[in-house]
Parts: structure tokens; C-alpha cells; sequence
């Protein structure tokens, strides 16, 4: 039923709270699908910052209330933007931080960047620009954990507050696969993103759970025209909730 309505009419949500509990009930719906078992699995909720972390905070809230097995972390992919327009993305890059060069995962839109005439020079250098951002937020909202989150046997969701390209979704996921530790399912959670980037992420994941998606990426202008209200995500923001779930030294 809620499939069917989804794809018959375009949602615009009022706000990121509204979607994250939508999306949580797609989600409790995918877990009869999965057969998560409420005392047996351990679920692994990952925020992307900063309009991720919002709405995976929501999500982890409830079904932590609906007495999931469940731990809050967030996960730090960043957009390789184009030149002259960072809002266009010819791909992203996850690094751990860990091992060096090991850790660095990067997707690339080999396409794009050949239609744009994109040099790999600006490519390299925008790479070490995204890692030096990346490694400001760690600092940021993650400074009370040494390591990367434990995934071990975990059902891990990524949360988004929405995809264009699923760049950024595709960079987290391809990261968590090479991980050492054993997951049980990867989940792709965002409440909406044009079909195109919904079967890209399909093929990266085990489940890709959306509450809206547009007919393709070519009619998606910007998340903002999903949502009544979209406000920006400060860091303040972000900091204030891993503080809450101890991710941030007091």
C-alpha cells in the first residue's frame, strides 16, 4: 500500500522530523520483510551529516522506542563537486582515517567528468580538500571516539536527508563493505531521491528504503523542493546531538 502511494503521488514533506518518521515506518515494515529480530539483531543507525544526522537521530529514537536493539554513530562521505559549481557532483570520497591510503574510499562519475572536461589534477585536489573537511568534522563531532564505529554482525542503516545522485550514499556504502567486520544487512534510508539514484544505490546495499523519489535526476532540481520547510544544518546543530549520544566529549 504505502509503495503504491509513493509511486502514484510526490511527496513534500513539511519538514526533516516529519520524514524521519515516515521513513521509520518504511522502515519497521522492512524489518517484517528482513526478519529482524528485535532481542537477537543489533541495529547500527549512521547519520551523514549535517541534514542526515537530524533526521537518523529521529529514527534512532524511535525505534529505540519501539524496543530495538540500537546504537546511534554517524558516517562522514563528502560530495566531489565540479568546478565552479560545487553543488554538481562528480562523485565523493569516504575516508576512515585509519590505515593511511587503504581507508580512502572514492566513486567517481566517469561520464560527468569526461563530458565536463574535468582535468584529474582538479580531481586529486579536490579530493584533498573534501578529506581535510572531512577530518574537521571528525574533530568536531566525533572527538570522544578514537576508532571508526564496530559493525560486526550489526543490520547497518545509513541515513540521509535526502539524494540527488547518491554520491555521497554510494562513497558510505562502498566504505562499509570493505570494512573487515562481517555486517549482516546494509540498509540505504533517505526520504526521497530521483529513481536514477534509487537503482545506483540498489546495487549497493541490500534494501534502499525512500518515501518519495522523483521520475529522474534530470526533474530533481534540489532536496529543498521536497520539503516544505529545509532549513540548514549548522555544526552547532550536529554537535549538540552526538553530545547527546556521547560521541563528543561534554
Amino acid at each position: 500500500m504505502f509503495d503504491s502511494l509513493k509511486n502514484k503521488f510526490q511527496l513534500r514533506y513539511k519538514n526533516r522530523e516529519l520524514a524521519a518518521n515516515i521513513l521509520t515506518g518504511a522502515l519497521k515494515d522492512s524489518f517484517r520483510k528482513l526478519k529482524v529480530d528485535k532481542k537477537q539483531d543489533s541495529i547500527l543507525v549512521l547519520g551523514i551529516p549535517r541534514g542526515g544526522v537530524v533526521v537518523a537521530d529521529i529514527v534512532f529514537s524511535k525505534l529505540k522506542s519501539a524496543s530495538f536493539n540500537c546504537e546511534f554513530d554517524i558516517i562522514i562521505p563528502r560530495k566531489l563537486g565540479a568546478p565552479g559549481n560545487q553543488e554538481i557532483a562528480i562523485g565523493a570520497i569516504m575516508d576512515g582515517g585509519e590505515g593511511g591510503e587503504d581507508e580512502i574510499t572514492t566513486c567517481l562519475n566517469e561520464d560527468l567528468i569526461k563530458e565536463l572536461g574535468i582535468s584529474q589534477e582538479y580531481i586529486e585536489n579536490e579530493k584533498l580538500k573534501q578529506i581535510e573537511e572531512i577530518k574537521r568534522r571528525k574533530l568536531l563531532y566525533r572527538n570522544n571516539h578514537n576508532k571508526e564505529c564496530n559493525i560486526d554482525k550489526k543490520i547497518i542503516i545509513i541515513v540521509d536527508d535526502g539524494a540527488a545522485t547518491g554520491a555521497t550514499l554510494i562513497a558510505a556504502a562502498r566504505w562499509i563493505k570493505r570494512k573487515r567486520e562481517q555486517y549482516k544487512k546494509l540498509i540505504i534510508a533517505i526520504p526521497v531521491a530521483p529513481k536514477d539514484a534509487v537503482e545506483a544505490l540498489k546495487k549497493e546495499s541490500d534494501m534502499v528504503i525512500t518515501g518519495s523519489t522523483a521520475s529522474s535526476i534530470a526533474t530533481f532540481k534540489s532536496l529543498a523542493q521536497f520539503y516544505q520547510e529545509f532549513k540548514s544544518v549548522d555544526d552547532k546543530k550536529v554537535i549538540e546531538i552526538c553530545k547527546k549520544h556521547k560521541l563528543v566529549f561534554q
